[in-house]
């Protein structure tokens, strides 16, 4: 199955913003590496913390499993069209994720549930997402949208919206805005 440019602009937003890290165009351990301590950084987690050390855990369980599914030629890195492709290939079953995809979605919701209250508002969303470099009021747009004019979103109807930005092909679709953007 063809990708249109629509779901391709997003599968690129997600691997420059918030995959390639270091801006080499490729997606790489080193990537992974500075993620976390940003995110880190951004919680304020020292290194020895409890949460510091769970970041990277799960970091790196993210990479290791990513590498598997998408580095078909072996070389370490993730390219574009290789992460196009796996998400091509989630796209056709999205019910049946991998663990590091589901892995990954569960963190996103936990490190946007500062509160740990399960679910995520939109101050919570806001804080990550333009921590991104994505415009505070751009983010709170795409939160209303992703809400859908409610105050939170659950962990159940995160992981809805999660599937539908990474298989969907209507652009009016709630779950397009989970990365904090409201076009593409």
């Amino acid at each position: 199955m063809s990708i249109s440019a629509f779901r391709r602009k997003k599968l690129l937003y997600v691997f420059n913003v918030f995959f390639d890290v270091n801006q080499s165009g490729t997606i790489e351990r080193k990537d992974f590496e500075l993620a976390i301590e940003k995110i880190c950084s951004l919680r304020g987690w020292k290194p020895g913390d409890a949460k510091n050390t769970e970041t990277h855990e799960i970091m790196i369980k993210i990479w290791e499993g990513l590498r598997k599914k998408a580095d078909s030629n072996k070389d370490g890195q993730v390219s574009v069209e290789e992460w196009v492709s796996m998400w091509n290939d989630y796209a056709q079953n999205p019910s049946a994720a991998l663990k590091w995809q589901q892995l990954y979605c569960q963190f996103m919701f936990q490190l946007e549930d500062a509160s740990a209250d399960g679910t995520i508002d939109s101050d919570e969303f806001t804080t990550v997402c333009s921590s991104y470099g994505i415009d505070p009021q751009e983010c709170k747009v795409a939160f209303s949208k992703m809400a859908k004019g409610k105050a939170s979103v659950s962990w159940e109807e995160f992981q809805e919206l999660w599937k539908e930005y990474f298989s969907t092909e209507d652009p009016n679709a709630a779950g397009n805005y989970i990365f904090g953007r409201t076009s593409f």
